[in-house]
């Protein structure tokens, strides 16, 4: 039978760590409450093997995507096959899989009615426990922190974590052609989806240094890349969302009944 949530594990030339990552993931209690999909990217090298001989489901895209598109084929799945939630966890290691629980436990916690729609992971909150990271990504952090409270009044103290709790009306919402961002989802996707009124909580996370593989955001263009689009991409979120440009989601229209699903 299947669990009521999905962990989403996208992967990009992931051999040298998605091996170790899975095995500590199906050594924990992971598995009592969620079932697993590695989303492959068209990896270039042998993740998409090591991922099979784990006996976990896998997706293989038949070219290179980008990190959002792989995140959005989970979710596709998640919404055909009727998971309640999603967590999506980078495969290389540096989301610590006790991560796994604490944001289940989160999204299920109900109080009142009170459960977040999307949790965050942060490694800047107190309790969690983070590594060094460079100057220009600390700087770049503190740009998008207060871009984030400038146009949402939303306080995110990691706003380009991959580390997430979804429920069901916003991985739905994400599931569907033009609600999500197929390249660099992180700042935008926070604002977006605050304005549309969803609850957005965060809560401390353990993070490790990356000890093999290649970041996506390695190098010198890359990161200047990355921080242009994503101000381009944030001030249309900020825009389409203040003008109605989205549709409204399912949420907001009260249509949605997670007791059939």
């Amino acid at each position: 039978m299947r669990k009521e949530v999905l962990l989403i594990i996208p992967a990009y030339n992931e051999e040298a760590s998605i091996g170790n990552f899975l095995d500590s993931v199906l050594a924990s209690d992971v598995t009592d409450f969620a079932d697993i999909i590695v989303i492959n990217d068209a990896s270039a090298d042998t993740t998409a093997e090591i991922v099979k001989s784990k006996q976990i489901k896998l997706i293989s895209h038949p070219y290179n995507l980008g990190y959002g598109t792989a995140l959005q084929s989970g979710y596709k799945y998640a919404v055909k096959y009727g998971y309640q939630y999603v967590i999506q966890i980078d495969g290389d290691g540096q989301h610590d899989v006790c991560n796994i629980k604490r944001i289940y436990q989160t999204l299920c916690q109900n109080t009142s009615g009170s459960s977040p729609d999307l949790i965050i992971g942060s490694r800047f909150l107190k309790d969690s426990q983070s590594f060094s990271i460079s100057f220009f990504k600390k700087l770049a952090m503190s740009f998008f922190r207060k871009f984030i409270k400038i146009t949402s009044s939303q306080i995110i103290t990691d706003p380009t974590s991959g580390l997430q709790g979804l429920s069901y009306p916003v991985f739905s919402y994400y599931a569907t052609f033009g609600n999500f961002d197929n390249d660099y989802p992180d700042a935008n996707m926070i604002v977006q989806m605050s304005l549309l009124g969803f609850k957005i909580e965060e809560i401390p996370a353990v993070m490790h240094a990356r000890t093999a593989g290649k970041s996506m955001h390695f190098g010198i263009i890359e990161p200047i890349l990355y921080m242009f689009i994503m101000v381009f991409s944030t001030c249309n979120a900020f825009f389409r969302s203040k003008f109605h440009i989205y549709p409204a989601p399912k949420k907001l229209r009260g249509d949605i009944n997670l007791d059939k699903k």
